[in-house]
């Protein structure tokens, strides 16, 4: 029988070109690096495995950790995977991210060797004025959309948004997107590192030269219909952000003393984005704090929040 009390997570950190220092500041990240770009919060793909701060399974990857306290952690869903089911990043963009795209399964599956990535996104923060992209302002033909590449003016076909704290954004796989400068996200995503780059601001790499482009692919992937309307911003204490076929994803604002039921379908996952406190289960408690992912075994029964704080809470 595995131990069914919380446990907490280190993250991988990655110093991209784009990223800042919001992450090392406000949400407690300890590295060496300058600037961290991702944060991958609970994560157990081969680029970047997140790893067991603490307790029995102490510093072994999460991958490692469901082998070892076996398989029924995860829950009843992800008993016939073959891979860990998502993937949860916090997002640091000081500088524009490259305009990019995401295959589905079939075609990651056919050209990649591995899962598409359909993703959502929480704004944690955001400078004035920010913004982002989210698909086209007008639906496109594949020439159209490739020539607009060729000459580089495909910024005049994307669905620019402005940005607030707590908005949402559901980008399903073949989704043109492109996250602005000043804004931190918090993004869960299916167990993927697959992004074709359409466009990139002409900018050079930390080796100085430009970085790569897949304009073959993207165009292969990419949908091309107009954007639709942006999801409304939750006002719940208790809301729920995303559903796909791949992840729920909830807000849950805690005041005092909140309970949270949890049950053998699916393990939880909980990105504390502000304030700390304590989650007691089972006999055991586990303090937190802002910028710290917990996870949670599946089993029935219930946990209790104790704090005035925000979590993202996560399961299939």
């Amino acid at each position: 029988m595995y131990n069914k009390i919380p446990i907490k997570l280190l993250p991988v950190l990655k110093d991209y070109i784009w990223g800042g220092k919001k992450l090392k500041t406000n949400y407690n990240k300890k590295t060496d690096f300058d600037t961290v770009a991702e944060s991958w919060e609970l994560s157990a793909h081969p680029d970047g495995p997140s790893v067991v701060f603490g307790g029995e399974y102490d510093g072994c990857t999460l991958a490692e950790y469901t082998i070892k306290a076996g398989k029924e952690v995860l829950g009843i869903k992800a008993q016939d995977m073959d891979c860990f089911p998502f993937l949860i990043k916090l997002i640091d963009a000081k500088d524009n991210l490259s305009v990019q795209v995401h295959p589905d399964d079939k075609y990651a599956f056919a050209h990649e060797g591995g899962y598409g990535k359909t993703e959502m996104w929480y704004v944690l923060d955001c400078e004035p004025d920010s913004y982002l992209y989210y698909g086209l302002n007008r639906t496109l033909s594949k020439d159209e959309f490739k020539r607009h590449i060729e000459n580089d003016s495909i910024l005049d076909v994307l669905n620019k948004v402005s940005v607030h704290k707590g908005d949402v954004f559901f980008i399903p796989a073949g989704t043109i997107h492109a996250i602005g400068s000043g804004i931190v996200i918090c993004e869960i995503q299916q167990n993927s590192n697959t992004t074709y780059r359409v466009y990139d601001y002409n900018r050079k790499g930390k080796d100085g030269k430009p970085r790569e482009l897949h304009i073959e692919k993207a165009l292969d992937v990419a949908n091309l219909i107009q954007a639709p309307e942006q999801l409304p911003i939750p006002q719940e204490n208790i809301a729920l952000l995303a559903e796909c076929k791949y992840f729920t994803v909830y807000r849950l604002r805690a005041e005092h003393k909140t309970p949270v039921k949890i049950n053998k379908t699916s393990f939880h996952s909980l990105i504390v984005t502000k304030g700390n406190g304590t989650i007691c289960m089972n006999n055991t408690e586990t303090e937190f704090n802002k910028g710290d992912s917990i996870f949670i075994p599946a089993q029935d029964g219930c946990y209790e929040i104790t704090g005035k704080c925000e979590i993202v809470l996560s399961h299939m």
